[in-house]
């Protein structure tokens, strides 16, 4: 364990949990682990500046972006998405060594306080399947099943190579 991460109390006082800023996109990429994810982390802030969506960014200085999520606010698919009542989370991730020490936790009662406050009444998510940690995650923060979900998608890599990802998970809702 680093410095950083030995007083939680500390650190975690000291995250800013704010939405992102264009200048945020290459810290996404957490220093080329998910570069392969660029041209959807690029689509996915059109969306925010139309309005469409929403990325919300934990930062810890120096340290940089330690979180992120990604919340649709209207879709292609209203049981996720229906730009009224019902909102849609993905990409929700915390750096390896930040996890398990109340930074979901922190990142989702804020982004779902901002939902509420946009009037938002559902959250829906889809977890892996073989995600037990996000999964507990979630149920502890009052999410339930609803329904199964068989998580095939497919995205655009940084090279604009194609990629089709079978990813089975379970969709959840919260009522906020």
């Amino acid at each position: 364990m680093n410095t950083v991460t030995e007083n939680t109390e500390f650190w975690l006082d000291t995250v800013s949990i704010r939405q992102i800023r264009k200048p945020d996109l290459p810290g996404l990429e957490w220093g080329g682990e998910y570069k392969h994810f660029r041209r959807i982390y690029a689509d996915a802030y059109q969306r925010v500046l139309k309005g469409l969506s929403l990325i919300w960014v934990a930062e810890l200085h120096p340290v940089g972006l330690i979180g992120q999520l990604f919340i649709q606010l209207n879709c292609d698919r209203p049981e996720l998405a229906d730009g009224v009542y019902k909102a849609y989370m993905y990409a929700f991730r915390i750096r390896e060594t930040f996890r398990s020490r109340g930074l979901g936790t922190l990142m989702m009662k804020t982004i779902e306080s901002d939902l509420k406050r946009r009037s938002f009444s559902v959250l829906t998510l889809n977890v892996a399947k073989d995600n037990p940690r996000a999964q507990e995650l979630y149920k502890r923060l009052g999410f339930v099943v609803t329904s199964d979900e068989p998580g095939i998608w497919s995205y655009p890599d940084d090279k604009g190579i194609w990629h089709q990802v079978h990813e089975p998970a379970w969709r959840m809702e919260k009522t906020l």
